[in-house]
């Protein structure tokens, strides 16, 4: 299977930039995947394809400011982008310029917070610890910035955009993009529908944005994320299966999270750990039934999952279409439900 199989094209204005001003307002393309069937909807339609007795799961994860702009002992500029939580004061990080900051190189963020090189790893990224008084993550939300995806140019002006409004597990790099449309009031009206609504934590990190360079799909190496299955989701989703019930993941995240626990006959209990899970055509599905999700970057990891879910072709014939319709794309931009 080649990369090269996941590829299609698409226009840069395609790209949102920007927020819609209302959340769920955004396109809704639904795709059925025994048929390959599209319809072209809004996002706040989506209670009309849920069902009493379906299971939503969304990642409650929130984004936090990683974005960090310093100096080195010589003046010299530095920033910082934290990727992945080790524990013990030391965060895994993207580094630029990434050859000036060697083991044992401090940099400073202010009066507050320093950090020093621990560690070059085989990729490039940094080991860095941390020194500071008081409480990191609030330290952070003071000097961080929101560490925005690559492919968005334009600035963000307000934060909370890059946030779900469900979002309070702080430790993503990124968001995880298929929630950012939900408003209140329509999670409101799906638990009203006797949708049971449930959550699960994945840390998002920016490999997520990062292309697939093996031309063999399956010579890939996932990045590793940390993700949790709280005990009332498991039970929740246990319950669900026996009731003739949908598990419906929201984003990629939530369905890797699922995937990444749940055992071959379907069941899944409470559970917490890292997880690499790499799906792509050929995987058989154990929990989900169904996935919402955004339009994902060609050739990506992401595509490849959607792929697996609802077939290669149905999947390229449905972004040839959004294309078509100039549905906005990325993490900003608009939705499909896979049904």
């Amino acid at each position: 299977m080649k990369t090269s199989d996941f590829m299609y094209d698409l226009p840069e204005e395609l790209i949102a930039q920007t927020p819609l001003e209302r959340r769920d307002g955004s396109r809704l393309l639904v795709l059925d995947k025994a048929t390959g069937a599209i319809a072209h909807r809004h996002f706040y339609d989506l209670p009309e394809y849920l069902r009493a007795g379906d299971c939503l799961v969304l990642n409650d994860s929130r984004v936090i400011p990683a974005r960090l702009f310093g100096t080195r002992p010589s003046g010299g500029a530095v920033e910082v982008v934290l990727l992945r939580d080790l524990g013990g004061g030391c965060w895994e990080c993207l580094t630029r310029p990434g050859k000036k900051m060697r083991p044992g190189t401090e940099a400073r963020f202010g009066e507050e917070l320093s950090a020093v090189v621990e560690e070059v790893m085989p990729d490039g990224n940094r080991v860095l610890r941390f020194r500071y008084k008081g409480i990191f993550l609030e330290i952070l939300e003071r000097l961080g910035r929101m560490p925005l995806p690559p492919y968005i140019k334009a600035q963000l002006d307000d934060p909370e955009r890059y946030q779900t409004v469900y979002a309070r597990e702080p430790g993503s790099a990124a968001a995880p993009t298929a929630g950012l449309h939900f408003t209140n009031e329509l999670l409101d009206r799906i638990r009203a529908m006797g949708v049971d609504v449930r959550f699960v934590t994945l840390h998002v990190g920016l490999g997520t944005f990062r292309p697939v360079k093996a031309e063999n799909v399956e010579e890939h190496e996932m990045h590793s994320e940390y993700c949790t299955v709280p005990a009332e989701t498991a039970e929740a989703i246990m319950r669900t299966k026996r009731n003739g019930g949908r598990v419906i993941a929201v984003g990629t995240t939530s369905c890797r999270t699922l995937e990444s626990f749940a055992r071959p006959d379907g069941s899944i209990g409470a559970a917490g750990g890292w997880t690499n899970i790499f799906i792509y055509p050929g995987y058989r599905f154990k929990c989900i039934d169904a996935l919402v999700t955004n339009f994902h970057l060609p050739g990506s990891t992401l595509v490849m999952l959607v792929s697996a879910l609802a077939g290669r072709e149905n999947i390229l014939h449905a972004y040839e279409e959004a294309v078509r319709e100039r549905y906005r794309f990325f993490s900003f931009g608009d939705a499909m439900f896979i049904q």
